[in-house]
């Protein structure tokens, strides 16, 4: 749940107001407080442990009332704590590291990293409010990272597969030959196991051991899609019915957007944050917008399969393609535009899906 910091300029008798700030890593993490003046209350190490995570925000908690957090790297080593921060209704503000200009005037130790975080969240200069990591979207990061892994790795065992093939015996490539990619593979793996006495039983072996290993990753790959597609169609089934959308692209825009897209102040955010809002790009009389090369490349790419596969299937698209040529317009630019409209489309119902109130069970 994310909780809302209350006005800073409410005074309260009894505890002041304080900011925490969070230099993580594997094995520990080193937190800092400051006053809303910015005075330094105290800086402390505890370890990456349930426990620690508990130490952690008591020992922060002692110093005052506890509404914001910067913590770095919270989509690596500060996954689990910035769950663990939000479950008590910490806002957690994501801090990039300081620049190197800044770490060469004041030096680098982990202590002033931390008070850094907590003074970028009191200056304004971070911001951004960190994805939750605790919902359907972590799992499907979870699985999509899985299953682009085992797809590597396939690729990888297919390459080595036809190299082998290659430089094997006349005889034994003779045997292969004229097969198509899925019947050579399951030739390759039902080889007879022979000896090691000669280069063609070497190659041989390897080829049976190649095989075999792709039919697994072929088979973990299917696994790892239907989970996605599982959970994708519980969580936003709407998202699937969109022309152009399967479950990987489907996956990539849900990553990007997070468990809380409502840190996403609108859907030009979420367009910017994927990298496919205009960049304006005018000089003299030309009057032009160019392509973004920020923003998350993963959704980027998502999407530009969604363009590319509605050019080819979808009769609107391809009318507005053709219509934006006669105006002039390169491909890459009338593609541009279209990234855009997507992403246009699939925001409001990625925030409708993930929702609180879609997400979370109704107390009784």
């Amino acid at each position: 749940m994310t909780s809302v910091a209350p006005d800073l300029t409410t005074n309260d008798q009894d505890h002041e107001q304080v900011v925490l700030g969070v230099d993580t890593h594997a094995d520990a993490h080193v937190a800092a407080v400051i006053t809303v003046m910015g005075v330094l209350l105290g800086t402390k190490a505890f370890p990456t442990t349930a426990a620690g995570y508990v130490a952690l925000l008591a020992w922060a908690r002692e110093h005052g009332q506890l509404w914001r957090a910067g913590v770095e790297g919270t989509s690596s080593h500060g996954t689990a704590l910035n769950r663990h921060l939000r479950r008590n209704n910490v806002q957690v503000i994501e801090v990039n590291r300081p620049d190197r200009a800044a770490r060469r005037r004041r030096g680098k130790t982990d202590a002033v990293d931390a008070e850094n975080a907590a003074r970028a969240v009191l200056s304004g200069q971070a911001t951004a409010v960190a994805k939750g990591g605790d919902g359907s979207v972590e799992m499907i990061r979870m699985f999509k990272m899985a299953k682009d892994s085992a797809i590597k790795a396939r690729t990888q065992a297919i390459n080595q597969l036809k190299a082998v093939l290659v430089r094997a015996e006349p005889d034994l490539r003779d045997s292969l030959a004229g097969l198509g990619p899925v019947a050579l593979i399951r030739s390759c793996a039902e080889l007879e196991p022979p000896g090691l006495h000669s280069i063609e039983d070497a190659a041989t072996s390897v080829l049976r051991t190649l095989a075999r290993r792709i039919q697994s990753l072929s088979q973990e790959i299917r696994s790892h899609e239907a989970s996605l597609t599982a959970i994708i169609s519980a969580c936003a089934p709407k998202l699937l019915k969109q022309r152009g959308i399967g479950p990987d692209t489907a996956a990539s825009l849900l990553i990007t957007a997070g468990d809380n897209p409502d840190r996403l102040t609108s859907e030009a955010a979420f367009a910017a944050l994927c990298g496919v809002n205009p960049i304006e790009a005018s000089s003299g009389k030309t009057a032009r917008h160019r392509l973004n090369r920020g923003g998350d490349r993963r959704s980027n790419s998502a999407l530009y399969t969604i363009v590319l596969t509605r050019l080819r299937r979808d009769q609107r698209t391809r009318d507005y393609a053709e219509r934006r040529t006669t105006e002039g317009k390169s491909k890459k630019e009338i593609i541009r535009c279209l990234k855009r409209y997507v992403a246009r489309e699939v925001f409001p119902i990625i925030t409708q899906a993930l929702s609180p109130a879609q997400t979370q069970p109704v107390a009784a």
